[in-house]
């Protein structure tokens, strides 16, 4: 294909992309404090952003008019002494609230606390209660700790004892957790999927759904998030059914050794932020298959991480080369799908994979589209870090 057949296409692509209001909402968050100003918020939007966090009420409007959802951050749900939480002047705050932004349609959830012990899962209990009662349908927002976390950040013995404390306490509508695990020098956390299998895990258990928080601002001992990186992230946890993504952070905090964010602290875009728009961009065009899928499975080829799962004997993807991962849907038209993510950080490959009942047709779901297309050819080329979403037909 010539350069100039590459661009028409490109252009057919783009006149074709549907607006904000025909696409499937798929949650992407800016994991921050959004300001109240128009052009930043329509930036965000612009970056393939669905859902901005967190903001005050005044700046709903704003968000509304950049086609994002919003996390309300107020003192009103999120102002408390979590340890000893009085119902009697909780509900009436929490009221007043929700009674001034309940109607707005940009309201996703509100803000109540990020990362808690177990210890005060009792007093997130009765805001989260009023939120629910008030509000159906809106998010009481709590972020839960990462799997590394240790038993006195955690308020109990494990990882998986908190889970179970939190969502009995705690009735949460979604699960939300942040990992945060590329490393300088190329390393990975050994806990990363393991976290990912606890998050799908009580998901399933419990029928709701799970967001991952991942790394896109360099800090600590955190690498410079590259293409590969980026995609690694979200793409690993599509495969493991993720419903929703938010990013820490998109505005780089002014603080330590914070950098490379996709806004950085002078307000400049960095070359992060393009490589979170090209992200986001291929999500959005998944978005209304991914939203259609029922986690069945997920496994490892190659090495299996800590926590993870090698295929069982009733897998569908029997053998493939490079160290892979799949997860197995379920449509709910009752067709199959498998997403394979190039679990390299380095490398592409050609992912040719041996089903264990060979399908009679195989279609990838473009990312750049959305339409289903044959899966042969260069298709079969995954980027570092990559995934490819096929629909198989017996």
């Amino acid at each position: 294909m010539s350069w100039r057949s590459v661009l028409a296409t490109a252009v057919v692509l783009a006149t074709c992309t549907p607006s904000y209001a025909e696409e499937a909402f798929f949650p992407l968050m800016a994991w921050n404090h959004a300001p109240n100003d128009p052009a930043v918020l329509k930036r965000m939007r612009e970056c393939g952003l669905t859902v901005a966090g967190f903001v005050e009420p005044a700046a709903l409007d704003a968000c509304r008019d950049a086609g994002l959802k919003a996390i309300v951050s107020d003192a009103r749900t999120a102002g408390y002494d979590w340890a000893k939480v009085d119902p009697a002047v909780a509900r009436p705050r929490v009221e007043s609230l929700i009674r001034e932004v309940k109607d707005h349609p940009a309201v996703f959830g509100y803000l109540l606390r990020d990362e808690p012990s177990a210890a005060v899962f009792p007093g997130l209990a009765v805001v989260a209660d009023a939120i629910r009662e008030l509000h159906p349908g809106a998010w009481p927002y709590i972020n839960l700790l990462p799997n590394y976390a240790d038993p006195g950040q955690l308020g109990t013995p494990d990882y998986e004892s908190h889970l179970k404390a939190f969502v009995e306490t705690c009735h949460p509508p979604i699960l939300s957790y942040d990992h945060y695990a590329l490393f300088d020098g190329g390393g990975l956390r050994p806990s990363y999927f393991a976290n990912l299998e606890s998050m799908r895990r009580a998901g399933l258990e419990h029928q709701i759904p799970f967001w991952n928080i991942i790394l896109t601002t360099s800090h600590f001992n955190y690498r410079e998030s590259t293409s590969a990186d980026i995609r690694f992230q979200v793409y690993t946890s599509l495969a493991y059914g993720a419903r929703g993504i938010a990013y820490f952070t998109y505005f780089s905090p002014a603080i330590g050794n914070f950098r490379m964010g996709p806004i950085d602290q002078f307000g400049n875009e960095t070359p992060t932020w393009a490589k979170l728009q090209n992200v986001n961009l291929q999500v959005a065009r998944l978005a209304p298959t991914l939203l259609k899928l029922r986690s069945d499975a997920v496994y490892h080829f190659g090495e299996v991480p800590t926590g993870g799962q090698a295929p069982g004997e009733q897998s569908l993807v029997e053998s493939i080369e490079g160290p892979m991962l799949v997860g197995e849907f379920t449509h709910e038209d009752g067709s199959r799908y498998v997403m394979i993510v190039d679990k390299s950080f380095t490398e592409s490959v050609a992912c040719r994979p041996k089903f264990r009942t060979p399908p009679s047709k195989i279609e990838q779901v473009s990312p750049y589209s959305g339409a289903l297309q044959s899966y042969d050819g260069e298709n079969i080329w995954l980027a570092p870090g990559q995934g490819v979403l096929l629909r198989l037909t017996p």
